[in-house]
């Protein structure tokens, strides 16, 4: 995976703007103003994205390049390596549970506003 094929995934989910709120290097994608995933656009090694508690710990135990959060809650968050043995597929599978994470715990209104924009 490359940068490119990364922001047009993020991109291209309903709710979901990028900015840069930290400095010029930390790419963020947020979903209605939530945070779920960011990245380092000058070297794109890993990818920091929300995931569940229990499968957070599954998931640093099967593939090496699956940490606990670079600079985030350890529990919540997990940094997934872009050139270690987690599979394309594999990160694609993640970015897609830490959107899904992030629009689980939004108020009912801004789901109803999330909704209509699909």
């Amino acid at each position: 995976m490359n940068i490119e094929e990364y922001r047009n995934f993020c991109i291209a989910k309903p709710g979901v703007t990028e900015g840069f709120p930290f400095d010029n290097r930390t790419l963020v994608f947020k979903v209605m103003g939530k945070m779920f995933a960011l990245t380092n656009i000058e070297d794109f090694d890993g990818i920091n994205l929300k995931c569940d508690p229990n499968k957070a710990i599954e998931l640093r135990e099967k593939h090496e390049g699956i940490t606990s959060g670079y600079h985030m809650s350890k529990k919540h968050w997990n940094t997934v390596s872009t050139t270690s043995d987690v599979p394309d597929k594999t990160i694609y599978h993640l970015i897609n549970h830490s959107y899904e994470l992030v629009v689980s715990k939004l108020p009912k209104k801004i789901k109803k506003e999330l909704k209509s924009l699909s």
